[in-house]
Parts: structure tokens; sequence; C-alpha cells
């Protein structure tokens, strides 16, 4: 049996990779059948109207191969492919990231390869988007199986996979309705839309005058972080991220954290619409609010008639342990968004919401066209059913503590570790100077980390289904980046 390419599969077979095999159109095989490679399996999927009229694989055939091991390739071409990648990306695309010299050509599980063949333990997963690490054979069968049979229509027609997802998460949520889009910010850009139509209803204003007037304010908090679009950048607190597109949007107010005295300044009936908050915070620093905070801020949302919004963008979806993060405090947003992890890498953004916002809104108040699209749902359906699973979310706090104290242990006594914090799998080192350093010598050591924070936070989101033996040598690997590096 040959791939779509011709040969047999060049990887390990120890993660999954999925392939299209070819067959005679009159053979065992249909004349394209979807297999899935697992361990040292190959698990074959007929394909929908594959164009074999004498025989159909009507189950799935599960068969041996041989793996040939992977061909490598000399120093030389690696260096040369790594250049001509950097001189191209440099030349063609618009530069508004610096990265380091090296250019990623594969990923295993909670691993990436470089083109020189070199490991890395992925502790960053796509800035926590990667939460089933690379190559997951479940995710990978569900979008080989949904790309073979329908991919997008847009939302202009009804499709299995968008309500099997949007049933999913408004199942196991305080939800009752679900919005799709593409990413975080459109997320956020979506319930700063839905949170002023609906004060505007409330407010007993035909929403649709341009004269009426409605509640608008949007307030926010120090150290949060919401997206980069014009929207949402009126709620991200850092200024080098607005002040080079002035005038944002107006409307914003931002509060400190965790101060419930400035946020009861803040919250004005009759001026505020909505509170966006992130139960933890990612980029600003790996910062978990505290109970008294969120119950306040829904009290005081509650008193002013403004609609509390929670950013789970990085911290939901198991990160944490819980599949969302303000489970851990027992308090109810009206609007939580989410993106990063649902669709295991996929662009996909969504925004749960209660029925009486979901009552503000109108068909052409807001759309999309590649939101919600039937690959990415089926992905994403893919992905709740896996993480939602209580065994899973328990070996997340798990081996969160794991990672924690080991750090605690191997990094306390260092004189620039401040503290080791969060929650789950979603865990910063403060340090007293810049972080940047200690991941570049991570890194070079084989350790993908992220900074956070004012830069001086060492950020560890790891692929959830990480191997308490990958936490222990990431563990090691950091200890003596601080060491080296500070």
């Amino acid at each position: 049996l040959l791939l779509h390419n011709g040969t047999l599969p060049t990887k390990s077979m120890t993660q999954a990779t999925a392939v299209m095999l070819h067959g005679p159109s009159c053979g065992m095989l249909p004349r394209q059948a979807v297999g899935v490679c697992s361990g040292r399996s190959l698990h074959v999927h007929p394909a929908k109207k594959a164009g074999c009229r004498s025989r159909t694989l009507r189950q799935p055939l599960t068969m041996a191969v041989s793996a040939p091991s992977r061909p490598t390739s000399s120093a030389t071409d690696a260096d040369k492919l790594t250049s001509q990648v950097i001189a191209e990306e440099q030349k063609y695309i618009l530069q508004t990231y610096v990265r380091p010299n090296l250019v990623f050509t594969r990923g295993e599980g909670a691993r990436l390869y470089d083109a020189h063949g070199k490991e890395y333990l992925d502790f960053a997963a796509g800035i926590a988007v990667n939460a089933l690490g690379h190559g997951d054979a479940r995710w990978l069968e569900a979008v080989v199986q949904q790309a073979e049979t329908l991919t997008h229509t847009s939302n202009l027609f009804h499709t299995v996979p968008q309500v099997q997802l949007a049933k999913r998460l408004v199942e196991q949520s305080f939800a009752d309705k679900a919005f799709f889009c593409n990413s975080g910010t459109e997320a956020n850009e979506a319930a700063i839309k839905f949170a002023r139509k609906w004060a505007r209803a409330r407010a007993g204003v035909d929403p649709y005058d341009k004269a009426a007037t409605a509640p608008s304010e949007l307030v926010s908090f120090t150290g949060s972080f919401h997206g980069r679009t014009l929207g949402a950048l009126v709620l991200t607190y850092k200024e080098q991220y607005k002040t080079p597109f002035l005038p944002l949007m107006g409307g914003g107010v931002e509060c400190k954290w965790q101060d419930l005295n400035a946020a009861r300044q803040a919250i004005v009936k009759g001026k505020t619409c909505a509170v966006f908050v992130e139960p933890l915070q990612g980029e600003g620093g790996i910062n978990a609010s505290t109970q008294e905070f969120l119950t306040g801020l829904r009290q005081l949302c509650d008193e002013a008639g403004a609609l509390l919004v929670f950013d789970e963008v990085q911290c939901g979806l198991g990160r944490t342990g819980r599949l969302w993060a303000h489970e851990a405090y027992g308090v109810e947003p009206d609007i939580m968004t989410l993106a990063k992890p649902l669709a295991g890498g996929l662009p996909i953004g969504a925004v749960l919401m209660k029925q009486h916002v979901a009552d503000a809104m109108a068909p052409g108040d807001h759309g999309s066209t590649f939101a919600g699209n039937p690959l990415v749902c089926h992905a994403a359906t893919t992905v709740v059913d896996i993480i939602s699973d209580p065994a899973f979310l328990a070996g997340v706090r798990s081996k969160g503590e794991r990672l924690r104290s080991a750090l605690r242990e191997a990094v306390g006594g260092n004189p620039h570790v401040k503290e080791v914090r969060g929650e789950g799998l979603i865990c910063g080192i403060q340090l007293d100077t810049a972080a940047g350093p200690v991941c570049n010598t991570a890194r070079d050591k084989g350790l993908i980390a992220i900074t956070a924070g004012a830069g001086d936070v060492v950020r560890l989101v790891p692929p959830l289904i990480v191997t308490e033996a990958d936490i222990d040598k990431a563990v090691s690997i950091l200890k003596e980046a601080l060491e080296e590096s500070l």
C-alpha cells in the first residue's frame, strides 16, 4: 500500500499521520480510502464515493505496516533550507514578528523538530493552542474524514458539524447559545457588539436609531489582553499595542486588576454596558483572579445592569484543569469568549452567551464568511469530547501540580525567581529581570518557552497531553537555563 505521494509513512508511527491510500478501482480497497497510522497499525476507512463499484470496504480495515526510518538530510542541506526560509520570510512576509533563526518542519506529541532534526519539548504549544499536541490520532482522523466530506458552505446554509459543536459547548457550560468566528480577538469583537446592542435593547430604544443613546462603556483591567483589532484594543492594557493606531474606538475604561473599589467607581449604571475580565490572565503574567474579585464583579454588574464577560481564550477548555476556568469560582458570566485550543490548531473562535443576550440579536446583526465551517467544527467537537472527559481534566490538574512543585524545588532558591504560579498547565515563573534570555537559553537546550507580563515572566503552556517525564525534563532544562542566563 502506498500513500498519496507513492511512499510508505516515513515517521516512526508513534504518533498519528493521515494518509490517502490508493487502490485499483475493483480491488480490495476503494480507489481512495482514508488511513490513520497509530502505533504500527494502519487503520483504513473507506472514502465516500471513491469509485469502487464491485467491492466496497464497508468496515475500517486495520493492517500492520512497516515504516522505514526517516531519511536524514545533511547539515549543509538543513543549513541551506533554514537560510532560504528565513530570507524568503523577510522578503515576502510583513515583519510584525521577531523570530529565532530556526525553522520547524514537523511535530509529534509534545515535541517539535527543526530542519536539522533537533528535538524540542514544546512548552508553548503555539501559545496555548495545541492542547492535544502535534498529530493527535483522533484529531487527525476527524480532520481527514471531514475534509473529504464537506469543508465549507458559508453560514447561509445548515451543516451538521456546526450544530454538533454548538450543542457540545452549550450543554457543557452556563450558556444557551453559541456564535462562531475565527479567532480570539474576533470573539471579543463580537462580544462587544452583542453587549452594546443588548444595552440598547434593554434601555428600550430602537437599536437602529442613530440618535438614540444607551449605556456603551466597556470596562477592562490592567494586565488584560483581549486582542489586537481596533475594538479589542480598547480592552487591552499594553500601550505599545495601541498608541501607533490612535485614535481607537471610544468607550473603554481601564481599572486596576483585583481592585474592587476601582471597579466600583468605573462600573456605572446608565454608562457601563459590559465588563471584560480574564479569570486567569495569560499575556498579563499568569495571574489568577481571587474569589472576592470575580464575585464582586458579578455583583457590581448586576447592580449596574451591565453584562459580565469572561475571556477564556487562553485559560479555558481544560487549560486550568477544569473545563472552564471560571468553574473554580462558582461565578457565571453572561458571555464567555473562546478560541485558542478549541479546534486543536485550526482557526476558530466562539462566543457563548445566555438567552437574554441572544434575544437582543437578529439576523444580519453580525456574521462571518468562514466561521463555523464544517472542517473546523468537526475538529473542535473532537477536541471538546477529549478534553471534557473528567479523567483527562484530572490528569491536567495532577500534571500541573507536578510542574509547579518541581519548579519550586528546582528554581525556588534562585535569587532571580520571585514566584512560581498558575493553575493546571498554565504556569508562570516570575523573575526580577527580563525573561527573554532564559527562554533563549532554554530553546538552545531543547525547550520552547515564551514570555508574559512585562517580559519578566517565563510562561509555560505545554500541550495538555504532556507526560510526567516531559515535565521533569523541562524543569531540568529551565533550572540550567536560569543558572546560565542570569
